[in-house]
């Protein structure tokens, strides 16, 4: 059974031959490129620059050689399939002192000891001073005025750090030159990947609010000015369905999941209502997870970390197939809960291991252990890729990453 094989029987909740594996397929299953030095260093692997594709969070691009080594099924179209060449990428250092690559068109700008990320017009929008391991968002385009600048949203994106910053690749439009581009770009990895393939879209509806307005005003406008938050919505569909159906009439045939990304959770429960989901982005989402089934097979992912599990049955009936990153350690998100309530309608895509505790803190006795009872409570019947929670961060050792590993190595043997 190929690897893709393996995560399609596991997308249709049939048991596979062994469970399928997660690393890196999604902006919540990779891992900081400081950590990752110190992992191709620990696995005795040829020595590498890492390449950080995700500049926010400071992720690093996953080689061949270590997603050979874990056995991983699944893969981002995104970071594996276009700009791999040196030409893309240009010098940089990481908080710790690593040298590493990022790509060339990221404005980078040092000023003392701290570094700005700068639109070409020398607008900041994002810095990471002295001792920082991220890069803070520090420019909101609707904080100020947004009634006159809704109409313009489809520019402000260059000026919002998520969105500015996480295109992969870049710089690329959706012109008829770009959708060949990407059309030629996913087909040549089609043909040479027995993995599965992830196209990740974005599209968030909710958390780009924060971005767009500043959280704390984004919360004040959904209650104060419904109209605004109507407006902004109405125009930040416009913008997706169209580039929604030219994303996937180019990479369509050649992924198996588009992914799509909202945090609507907190460790202790929702962001907003549920009423409120309900009556702003519900039917939104409805719309663009129907829409990329009608134009492509495509199983639709959202990402939503923290405490989720009241809005599971929303996602399913508005036509989801795949959470992640499964925050097993978020108030009511057990393990066994989960795959009790909503192990036959939803795929858990995660929770394999709890990062913010269990994986920079425990031995690796206690991880395998942890590993291994997750596997047994989640892989059965399908519905389950393994990664862990989220990003491995900064600061986890090798030794625990590869104890995780380890563990489903045993549990697939």
């Amino acid at each position: 059974m190929t690897s893709r094989e393996k995560v399609l029987k596991t997308l249709n909740f049939v048991q596979p031959d062994k469970v399928a594996v997660d690393f890196g397929s999604y902006h919540s299953s990779g891992i900081m490129a400081i950590a990752y030095n110190k992992l191709r260093n620990y696995l005795g692997l040829p020595k590498k620059l890492p390449k950080v594709y995700d500049i926010p969070q400071q992720l690093a691009i996953i080689d061949d050689d270590v997603l050979e080594q874990f056995g991983v099924d699944v893969i981002d179209m995104g970071p594996k399939g276009f700009c791999q060449d040196d030409s893309y990428w240009k010098p940089w250092v990481l908080p710790d002192g690593t040298d590493c690559l990022i790509p060339k068109w990221i404005n980078m700008v040092k000023e003392g000891d701290n570094y700005t990320v700068a639109h070409d017009d020398g607008t900041p929008l994002a810095i990471q001073k002295k001792g920082m391991i991220y890069f803070e968002q520090i420019h909101f385009p609707l904080l100020e005025n947004p009634e006159e600048k809704i109409d313009r949203l489809e520019d402000l994106f260059e000026y919002n750090m998520w969105s500015a910053l996480l295109g992969f690749p870049k710089p690329w439009t959706y012109d008829k030159e770009g959708i060949e581009y990407l059309r030629e770009g996913a087909k040549c990895l089609r043909e040479k990947e027995s993995r599965a393939i992830v196209g990740n879209f974005g599209g968030s509806l909710f958390e780009i609010g924060h971005a767009f307005f500043k959280m704390d005003n984004f919360y004040y406008q959904l209650v104060t000015n419904p109209d605004l938050i109507n407006k902004y919505l109405d125009k930040l569909m416009e913008i997706y369905i169209r580039d929604l159906e030219s994303y996937l009439k180019a990479v369509g045939p050649y992924i198996d999941v588009i992914g799509f990304s909202d945090d609507y959770g907190m460790q202790t429960g929702l962001q907003i209502s549920k009423e409120m989901f309900r009556k702003f982005f519900k039917p939104r989402h409805s719309r663009l997870w129907h829409y990329a089934k009608e134009l492509a097979d495509v199983k639709t992912m959202l990402h939503s970390c923290g405490s989720i599990i009241e809005l599971i049955p929303d996602f399913v009936e508005a036509g989801l197939d795949i959470v992640n990153p499964v925050q097993i350690n978020a108030k009511n998100m057990e393990p066994e809960r989960l795959k009790k309530e909503y192990g036959r309608s939803i795929v858990f895509w995660g929770g394999g291991c709890d990062t913010q505790k269990v994986l920079p803190d425990a031995t690796p006795k206690e991880i395998r252990e942890h590993v291994l009872r997750n596997l047994e409570i989640l892989s059965p019947g399908g519905g389950f890729v393994f990664h862990q929670v989220h990003n491995i961060m900064a600061n986890v050792s090798p030794e625990n990453i590869v104890a995780m590993f380890d563990a489903v190595s045993e549990w697939n043997s």
